[in-house]
Formats: structure tokens, C-alpha cells, sequence
């Protein structure tokens, strides 16, 4: 059960970082590149993440039902 509040607290997180990066880009009147690709750049990584995240507990959904599936055989 620690491990999945590890999880969920990571996951969180990382979602949050993605708000707070769009909030940055929805506050500037005028982007500085450089500053704009840096934030990209870490979006991109936390996107990245999450997306390898959820397939894992894709398949974690998968194996339990999997297992639900032959314990009613």
C-alpha cells in the first residue's frame, strides 16, 4: 500500500508541474524562447512519465482481471 501512495503522490505531482507550466506560458504577454523551451522541454519529460505510468497500471488493471477471470473458472 506505500508504494501506491508513493505512486499517487508522483503522479500528482508531476501533474501538477504540468499545470504549473501551462499557467507560466498562459501568463506571458511575450515568451522568452529560451525560458519557453527549457518549460517545453520539461513538459515533454513529465508527459513522458505519466504516459510510462499509466501503461504500467494499465497492466495492473489487466492482471487483476486476468486473475478474476480464472478464479471464477
Amino acid at each position: 500500500m506505500e508504494k501506491q501512495k508513493k505512486e499517487k503522490k508522483e503522479i500528482g505531482a508531476k501533474l501538477g508541474k504540468l499545470e504549473e507550466i501551462v499557467a507560466w506560458f498562459e501568463k506571458q504577454e511575450e515568451v522568452d524562447v529560451e525560458e519557453g523551451l527549457k518549460k517545453v522541454k520539461e513538459g515533454a519529460l513529465l508527459v513522458k512519465d505519466l504516459k510510462e505510468r499509466m501503461k504500467e497500471v494499465e497492466n495492473e488493471f489487466e492482471e487483476i482481471k486476468k486473475d478474476l477471470s480464472n478464479d471464477g473458472s
